[in-house]
């Protein structure tokens, strides 16, 4: 049965990536809300700018007025919100946005929602979901002892943004037990592949590589990630919000654990082969006589502050009650991810402008 999706941040990185999959793969209709911010990108969304079962609406969440309006215009049978920032580093230096979009922005989202759930018919109501996506980071810091976050795992942020996405966590699960709103809430590990904006790790290491420029590493690279290709995050999150029961939390991960210096050094390996340094354009000829391999770029740089030390993502309750389990491998996804990058100019060369404090990896990836 087609179902209408009010999705908010469908511009940005995972959202995009959902947005095309539910398009291209399902008969359902999406009502895509993006505030457009520097993450937020239009060009992401041209596979699917035409096709008459999405439509784009340029809102903030935190409009009250606009997200009630909008409810009412659209009467979506299910909310996927997405919407967030997301840059650790960010977070560090601008922690107000981070307040206001994924704390105060969420709240508003709630409050419009559960006054929306509440004046609707009994049979509307029998299949409304409130999905809320948010990430492995609320969960704190592992050590290396092969531990993995489970979905029962107390919270224990260590930035703020890990902190505003925590709280914004614990708002969806209160509307739940106070106002009876049907919610469900994802916690994803680190998501990489295409539409991902050049200040990620993975985009990071492909573009300063093919311009001859020092790969940062933060500290001495051995902080791990767990990463999960965003197409099979998409499917999951698809599956949750047909077939998962409410209430309930779901972690998605890709049993894929990497420290930060093999990945990198992976992606390097790929670009070695893909883009060679000896017919890379990009580079001057005194570039390209003083590399063997884009790994000889790798820089080793101050650490972040409060770095988390490595995540891992439990995915057995999402694989065991509704049977999904990540596709791609790591190494055909980083192929992926690389081919898309050096095919697709047109959409990163206008995003690498972007100001000089953030230009250093963020580790986080989602």
């Amino acid at each position: 049965m087609s179902r209408t999706i009010l999705l908010t941040g469908g511009a940005g990185f995972i959202g995009c990536n959902l947005v095309q999959w539910i398009i291209q793969e399902t008969p359902h209709r999406v009502v895509n809300v993006d505030k457009l911010t520097y993450a937020g990108q239009p060009a992401s969304l041209a596979p699917v700018s035409e096709n008459p079962r999405h439509q784009f609406e340029q809102i903030d969440i935190i409009d009250a007025q606009k997200i009630e309006g909008l409810l009412r215009k659209h009467q979506p049978d299910w909310i996927m919100h997405l919407a967030a920032e997301t840059h650790v580093d960010r977070s560090i230096d601008q922690p107000d946005d981070f307040i206001q979009t994924n704390v105060v922005g969420t709240y508003n989202l709630l409050k419009q929602s559960r006054h929306y759930f509440d004046q609707m018919d009994t049979a509307k109501k029998s299949h409304f979901r409130f999905h809320h996506v948010s990430t492995d980071e609320v969960y704190g810091s592992l050590c290396g002892d092969g531990t993995a976050f489970t979905e029962t795992t107390p919270y224990d942020p260590r930035s703020p943004y890990s902190a505003s996405k925590a709280a914004a966590d614990h708002l969806v699960r209160a509307w739940h037990e106070t106002y009876k709103l049907p919610i469900m809430i994802t916690n994803s590990s680190n998501n990489y592949g295409p539409y991902q904006f050049p200040e990620k790790l993975i985009p990071v290491v492909i573009l300063k590589a093919i311009f001859g420029q020092p790969i940062p590493i933060y500290g001495t690279g051995e902080n791990v990630r767990d990463w999960l290709y965003v197409t099979d995050h998409a499917r999951a999150l698809m599956k949750v919000i047909e077939h998962g029961e409410i209430g309930e939390t779901y972690n998605i991960g890709g049993d894929n654990q990497q420290t930060n210096i093999e990945l990198v050094r992976s992606v390097c390996q790929i670009l070695d082969a893909r883009c060679p340094i000896a017919s890379n354009e990009r580079l001057t000829t005194e570039q390209r006589a003083g590399l063997v391999s884009y790994s000889g770029l790798i820089t080793r740089v101050g650490d972040r502050p409060g770095h988390d030390f490595r995540y891992a993502t439990d995915a057995t309750k999402i694989k065991n009650a509704l049977g999904w389990e990540p596709l791609e491998s790591s190494a055909a996804g980083l192929e992926k991810t690389v081919d898309w990058y050096l095919a697709n100019e047109d959409w990163w060369q206008p995003l690498i402008q972007y100001d000089e404090p953030h230009q250093r990896q963020d580790t986080n990836g989602t």
